[in-house]
């Protein structure tokens, strides 16, 4: 018999047979009926538990999984207003353990560790499930984005022989007795498949040996990264990512409107246009020595809450980063080359993109390459793409985490994240 799902089950025929699949949410027993709360994928549906099957589920343990066969039934009281009558109700396990948190509540008191520890049941809250559900609608909206502007998605190696923005920060691995790393970022190759693709994405974990210990850091996260070729400069860029946010933002709405209203998801308006400040202005704003190299995590807010005063916006590009704060790859400012064309775009006042304008020239990157101290020759495989011709191009790279971190609120992006690596977590 076809299974019915517990969203589908109001549509059911009143008086027709359904079959439900699902885990025991809850038992919930009144003075003259008890009834049992099956949880699917989709929702949550209601069970009249008729003598006998009270009798032998007198015990069941919530999260048992169960295969329910009963007859759709009216009941204005009952989530749809049709819950199942006259069940045979199918253990399709042994019964389960007690789980760590009661998943029926409406919200999950847990603390973080419990959370983390206990991820593969604690997931399961209807609630804390919504929060991925969001981060999947947004992988959603940012695949067919860039899929109906002409984008090809490709996957680029995990294992590589060598550091993309600095040694510093990488994860060594023994690569058959030799030394390999944990990619920090596919920028590399995305680069070189510009001159193949023209315009390419990728949606990848990436990988930072960064003893951070904080709410917005992860040694591993899932980068969402665009490359395109034949820009102008960043702005360019930045059109392309204005547009990926706003499909990003519509997939949410369309495809996790539930997950939405479950998690009080504070869904942003994505502007026709980013307002956008420069590198040296915004430090005046924020009142910070001009000589700063970079934005503080306090910069960062206060030029949050300018966007949103003066502009009404919950972005903000910062423009014209130092050079000397940005990869050898970036390219300078035409016309004054302390500054770069390169952005972060601030989502309400916290670091959520890093892009810009790439050098495409071969000259620029073996000159780039030596004022670093480097040989060229280190990175042969990478700049043959620019020896035999490369438009110029740009791209960017969005966190996943991060972004549904700032939808949701959370106060610590492990809580959105479904099995976190940092500093102190290797399992589960």
């Amino acid at each position: 018999m076809q299974r019915t799902l517990c969203s589908a089950l109001p549509h059911a025929e009143p008086g027709s047979t359904v079959r439900l699949q699902g885990w025991v949410h809850r038992r919930r027993e009144l003075a003259t009926v008890t009834f049992l709360v099956v949880r699917d994928r989709s929702g949550l549906a209601q069970v009249v538990l008729r003598d006998g099957e009270t009798a032998r589920l007198a015990e069941l343990p919530e999260e048992t999984t169960v295969d329910v066969v009963g007859v759709a039934t009216p009941n204005a009281q009952a989530p749809g207003g049709i819950e199942v009558t006259e069940p045979a109700v199918t253990l399709l396990t042994e019964p389960a353990a007690t789980p760590p948190v009661e998943l029926w509540r409406p919200t999950l008191n847990a603390g973080l560790s419990t959370m983390l520890d206990r991820a593969p049941v604690t997931w399961r809250h209807p609630a804390q499930r919504a929060r991925w559900e969001l981060a999947a609608a947004t992988l959603r909206g940012f695949r067919g984005t860039l899929d109906e502007a002409g984008f090809t998605e490709i996957q680029t190696p995990k294992l590589v022989a060598s550091a993309t923005e600095s040694g510093a920060n990488v994860f060594g691995v023994d690569y058959f007795g030799r030394p390999a790393y944990l990619a920090q970022s596919p920028q590399f190759y995305k680069q070189q498949l510009v001159g193949v693709f023209e315009r390419v994405y990728e949606v990848g974990p990436v990988f930072r040996a960064e003893p951070h210990d904080t709410v917005r850091h992860l040694a591993e996260y899932v980068s969402l990264d665009v490359e395109l070729g034949f820009v102008d400069d960043h702005r360019d860029v930045l059109a392309v990512l204005r547009t990926v946010l706003a499909g990003m933002v519509a997939a949410v709405h369309e495809h996790a409107a539930p997950a939405v209203e479950r998690t009080g998801a504070d869904v942003p308006v994505v502007p026709e246009e980013f307002p956008v400040i420069h590198f040296r202005d915004a430090l005046a704003l924020v009142g910070a020595p001009d000589d700063e190299p970079d934005l503080a995590p306090e910069h960062e807010r206060a030029l949050g809450a300018w966007a949103r005063a003066e502009h009404g916006s919950d972005f903000v590009a910062v423009e014209g980063y130092p050079m000397v704060k940005r990869p050898f790859y970036t390219h300078p400012w035409p016309g004054d080359e302390r500054w770069s064309n390169s952005f972060d775009l601030l989502f309400r006042g916290v670091e959520l993109v890093t892009g810009g304008q790439r050098l495409h020239r071969h000259s620029e990157y073996d000159a780039a390459i030596r004022a670093r101290g480097e040989d060229p020759g280190t990175y042969a495989s990478y700049l043959q793409s620019f020896a035999h011709g490369m438009p110029p191009h740009g791209g960017f790279a969005i966190g996943l985490e991060r972004w549904t971190s700032r939808l949701t609120g959370a106060a610590n992006v492990r809580e959105v994240t479904l099995f976190p690596r940092d500093l102190n977590r290797l399992t589960p």
